[in-house]
């Protein structure tokens, strides 16, 4: 592992409590099929992958699989799946599980803590980041009781993180982030304004309504356009 690349991999969302005792709490939405299916390239090239990754959300190779317990019968006294693809998935993850760390989080504050401890050790310059939103906010200790009244929250703008990865945590990684839109007009303007504030590689960009099919990959000179509808047709 000494001389071998190193990507860090941040997937799924982050979620904010509303009370010290939670009980309500604000969700991102993030399965972390980017981060899950990215971290599976890296480790087929031979990379070290440090796989930083909420809670419940996707992961490397059984990622395709998340209702695996539904197609299980019994036969005898065997348990069988079948699945398409899930022996070799097995295999792969069998393959490369000396080559991946996983770190799991839930809470946007245990992200960004974990997201300081992974740049401290990350020693490549070929590392791969996407972006976190620290927050800093104050919470009641116990649930928010209905009978007080309409509820008003107060939400802040947040910093970005990844202003601190590029500049401080890893400043001579290859970093690449992703932005999520609803409207198409904006994505790549506000991909090329996160290239030119933050001063990272590379922003892939994708709709939310096309998400799993159209993705455009935006550096500071130049974009691409891949469309799997018409790679497919």
């Amino acid at each position: 592992m000494k001389n071998r690349l190193l990507s860090d991999s941040y997937s799924g969302g982050t979620k904010v409590n509303l009370e010290k005792n939670c009980v309500r709490f604000i969700d991102n939405f993030s399965m972390g099929t980017r981060g899950a299916s990215s971290a599976e390239y890296f480790l087929k090239v031979d990379y070290a992958v440090i796989f930083l990754h909420r809670e419940e959300s996707l992961k490397p190779f059984s990622r395709s699989f998340p209702h695996i317990f539904d197609s299980l019968e019994v036969e005898g006294d065997r348990v069988v799946c079948n699945l398409p693809h899930i022996k070799e998935a097995i295999e792969l993850k069998t393959r490369y599980k000396e080559r991946i760390l996983y770190i799991p989080f839930s809470t946007l504050q245990s992200y960004c803590f974990y997201l300081d401890e992974v740049g401290s050790v990350s020693f490549t310059t070929n590392t791969r980041d996407t972006e976190c939103c620290p927050l800093d906010m104050s919470t009641p200790t116990h649930k928010i009781q209905s009978s007080g009244g309409e509820l008003n929250l107060r939400l802040s703008l947040a910093p970005k993180a990844i202003d601190k990865i590029v500049n401080k945590i890893v400043p001579d990684a290859y970093v690449v982030s992703f932005k999520l839109e609803t409207d198409e007009s904006i994505l790549i303007p506000k991909a090329r304004g996160a290239l030119e504030k933050y001063g990272h590689e590379l922003v892939i960009g994708n709709v939310l309504q096309t998400r799993k099919v159209h993705v455009v990959l935006v550096e500071a000179r130049s974009t691409e356009n891949i469309d799997l509808t018409q790679a497919s047709s």
